[in-house]
């Protein structure tokens, strides 16, 4: 694990946009194809918004996913497709390929070996980018969730979730799909996530999920 400090929220997140772009930059010299797996949630816009004007990537050629997604409606207020399709997928990267792995009316429920199909066209995943929670969750991958065990083993790359503060069942990228990004950048602000960070370095998956996923990744921090 590499860790990157920042001296504000404000730079890390226009550099971690311009690093992100580069990197998808190199993977499309050598791939006709890319996927760019991203967070929902509030910390990532701001760096949706410097990616979204790289008007020097193919967007064309890029395949946007999330890690993980809540199960709403799309135009929900807390619908991770909502924020990737209000900031990212506009100006130049309105070009790129939105890869949904929702369940659609021919798809009952969160039918995960069939929605993996879905996703599996477009692993390993080329470049990816992670948030982490407070209780050291990582995508939807929860400690003391009853999906903890078979969201860290199975070989599916989606798992569906169902989180254990009560709230809206959830697909998540598997540990197994996570692991497997060729470039992994993981962000965090503030001194709370940063202690997470710290203890997390010491536990098992089972105790603090984004451990599985620490090792080669890149962490970006700032305070504030």
């Amino acid at each position: 694990m590499e860790l990157i400090e920042y001296p504000d929220v404000e730079m890390m997140m226009m550099d971690l946009g311009n690093t992100l772009a580069g990197e998808l930059e190199q993977h499309l010299l050598g791939h006709d194809h890319v996927s760019f797996a991203v967070p929902g949630g509030t910390t990532p816009g701001p760096i949706f918004d410097v990616l979204c004007g790289a008007k020097r990537i193919d967007w064309a050629r890029v395949h946007v996913m999330l890690t993980d997604e809540r199960l709403v409606p799309q135009d929900h207020d807390r619908s991770n497709t909502r924020l990737v399709k209000e900031r990212l997928l506009v100006d130049a990267a309105s070009a790129a390929n939105y890869v949904s792995y929702l369940p659609s009316a021919d798809v009952p429920g969160a039918d995960v070996a069939q929605l993996s199909k879905l996703v599996e066209p477009h692993l390993p995943i080329s470049v990816m980018l992670l948030g982490m929670g407070a209780d050291m969750h990582t995508a939807s991958i929860f400690p003391n969730s009853d999906e903890l065990e078979t969201a860290l083993t199975t070989p599916y790359p989606l798992v569906a979730v169902q989180p254990p503060d009560g709230l809206e069942p959830r697909l998540s990228l598997s540990a197994t799909a996570l692991k497997g990004a060729m470039s992994r950048h993981i962000v965090i602000t503030g001194s709370q996530k940063r202690e997470a960070l710290e203890r997390a370095k010491s536990l098992s998956p089972k105790d603090a999920p984004i451990a599985a996923v620490l090792a080669g990744s890149i962490v970006h921090w700032a305070e504030k």
